[in-house]
């Protein structure tokens, strides 16, 4: 589905990532993980378009992205939650949805009710007065109302009291249940390695171990050398 070869990019002259290589195959969850500043978010902005590859190749179900602007990486079937959540906060909940919907088989406004009600009894708040949990939820619930192939999430449960995080978690554990493509960063590795059937780690912007959820678990050298702080 979506795969990322050897991709090189930065900001300004100064390059970020080197050589970095990821794949998400359908119906599968794939973690992104790293310490802070090791090119995770950058990652996804060139995946989305946000960022231009200086180098290597990014393809979705075998079409190329690479120079396309992010509305057009949009239309091919990703939908980003992207770090900071990033709402409309002066629409309301029901219009933060509706706002940049594609029309798909799978997800509505009765559909992200039933996946989120605590939006339901806020949809016609604006985002600025939501807490940081509803925001949370509205931006995954945004990312949804895309009907996306793929869906990404960047730090998706940072900041968020226990329950809500819990809540996220149960969410996505839905959605793999359902089929969806999820690709996730997040510093909950316990959660993560719960949820991912893969995972790849970054460290100063390469891709410096790839392989399954089970085997990171059972590589206690891997996640001290480039997970632990």
């Amino acid at each position: 589905m979506l795969d990322v070869d050897a991709i090189s990019t930065g900001y300004g002259g100064t390059q970020v990532l080197f050589d970095v290589s990821l794949r998400v195959g359908p119906g599968q969850v794939v973690a992104l993980l790293g310490r802070n500043g090791m090119g995770k978010t950058t990652t996804v902005s060139a995946i989305m378009g946000l960022l231009p590859p200086w180098g290597g190749a990014i393809s979705f179900t075998g079409q190329p992205l690479a120079g396309l602007p992010p509305y057009r990486v949009a239309q091919r079937g990703l939908g980003l939650a992207p770090e900071g959540r990033q709402i409309f906060p002066t629409l309301s909940v029901e219009e933060n949805l509706v706002a940049t919907s594609r029309p798909g088989p799978r997800w509505t406004l009765d559909a992200v009710w039933a996946l989120f009600p605590q939006l339901r009894e806020r949809r016609r708040s604006l985002g600025s007065r939501l807490s940081g949990g509803e925001q949370q939820m509205l931006a995954i619930g945004r990312a949804l109302m895309t009907n996306p192939a793929l869906l990404i999430l960047d730090e998706a449960t940072e900041g968020l009291a226990p329950v809500i995080r819990a809540e996220i978690w149960r969410v996505l554990a839905t959605l793999k249940a359902e089929g969806q493509s999820i690709l996730i960063i997040d510093k909950n590795l316990a959660a993560v390695m719960r949820l991912a059937d893969a995972v790849v780690v970054l460290e100063k912007g390469r891709s410096v171990w790839t392989g399954t959820a089970a085997a990171l678990a059972a590589a206690p050298a891997i996640r001290d050398a480039y997970l632990h702080i």
